[in-house]
């Protein structure tokens, strides 16, 4: 089998005088070099060219592109690996992504993060942000959400920021930019709550670890776990890095699901516990849902599980949720692969009863 050839997103800076960009891709075509798409984009002094290249040689690398663009005088401002989303001029990405985000205010994230072409949005408090740095964008919507975008290929231009703020306004303007709880009702007509953990939920949690059985607590841990450490607990809600997310009946908490990032920075490791009495009714099918929106937003294709070899229960729910997962063996566990690039529709047995969807960092 034949390797695929790589397709690759540049920004490059040229003199501004005759002929400079069609000698740019003159010299990529002597490279065997496609140009798929092209666009400019406006900056302070002149413009950048933005184009989507397919190399012929599956051995092309980065590094040869750049080579090219300075050959001709130009500097390469920006480049990174593309696809054919790429291959849609940044208006109409902006307008679906727009469109989306009106219809399910929950995938704000994702949507600013394809406005911006941007490598994660999360939603922060507005305390203690600081300057998020030169390839990073900080953005406040009317009603005081704080998005950070972060995009290490290439900086964010003003044209892009002011597609952003934008979106932000007119999802602002119909009352729906702050991140949203998920209400949700089971099929025998309980309601239950999605929402992101925060402080104060220490004692919730602490009791849900509580009503769970040892055989809910050894697959969730792999040891031999009956009460949580007080220390735990806070990492647990907060961790690093991570998201974690909570479900919740009345005033108690029912499940907990947490995304941690991994080494590989395009993989995150993904963790249910769901009250005994409440599998099998949709809530890890909800949760592992909303988790893989965030995963999504963040900019991570891969869902890492972990589980002992007799134990589906990731696998079923992943199904359950619309996301593809695969299995292999790996130090005595099965490690859970799941694709974050698509949710699907969850089980009848849960439905929405608010458009609202968890979006949160």
């Amino acid at each position: 089998m034949e390797p695929t050839p790589k397709t690759w997103r540049l920004r490059v800076e040229l003199d501004d005088s005759p002929g400079a960009l069609a000698r740019i891709t003159t010299r990529l075509a002597d490279r065997d070099c496609n140009v798929l798409a092209l666009s400019v984009i406006p900056v302070p002094g002149g413009v950048l060219d933005e184009l989507v290249v397919r190399g012929g040689d599956p051995d092309l690398l980065p590094a040869d592109l750049v080579a090219a663009v300075r050959a001709e005088g130009g500097r390469c401002v920006g480049i990174t690996r593309a696809d054919v989303r790429d291959l849609v001029d940044a208006p109409t990405a902006a307008l679906r992504a727009a469109g989306h985000a009106v219809r399910d205010p929950g995938t704000l994230c994702e949507a600013l993060r394809a406005v911006l072409a941007a490598d994660s949005v999360v939603a922060v408090p507005d305390s203690g942000v600081e300057d998020p740095g030169e390839n990073c964008a900080r953005l406040v919507a009317r009603d005081g959400t704080v998005v950070v975008a972060r995009r290490g290929w290439a900086p964010f231009t003003q044209v892009e920021l002011a597609r952003a703020r934008a979106l932000l306004d007119l999802l602002a303007g119909g009352g729906v930019v702050a991140p949203q709880p998920t209400a949700l009702v089971t099929a025998d007509g309980m309601a239950v709550v999605l929402r992101p953990g925060r402080t104060g939920d220490e004692d919730a949690v602490a009791a849900l670890h509580a009503r769970c059985s040892m055989g809910t607590l050894f697959n969730r841990y792999h040891a031999g776990v009956r009460t949580v450490p007080r220390r735990w607990l806070h990492r647990l809600l907060s961790p690093p890095r991570g998201t974690t997310v909570v479900a919740h009946c009345a005033d108690r908490v029912i499940a907990l699901g947490q995304l941690i990032p991994m080494s590989t920075p395009d993989s995150a490791e993904v963790s249910l516990l769901v009250e005994d009495a409440w599998q099998g009714r949709g809530v890890g099918t909800a949760l592992l849902g909303a988790l893989a929106r965030t995963a999504r937003a963040a900019g991570y294709a891969e869902l890492v599980g972990w589980c002992l070899p007799a134990e589906t229960g990731l696998v079923r729910t992943a199904a359950r949720a619309g996301l593809v997962a695969s299995t292999r063996r790996e130090d005595g566990l099965h490690r859970v692969s799941i694709s974050a690039t698509g949710v699907g529709i969850a089980r009848p047995s849960v439905r929405e009863s608010a458009s609202q969807q968890i979006a949160s960092g």
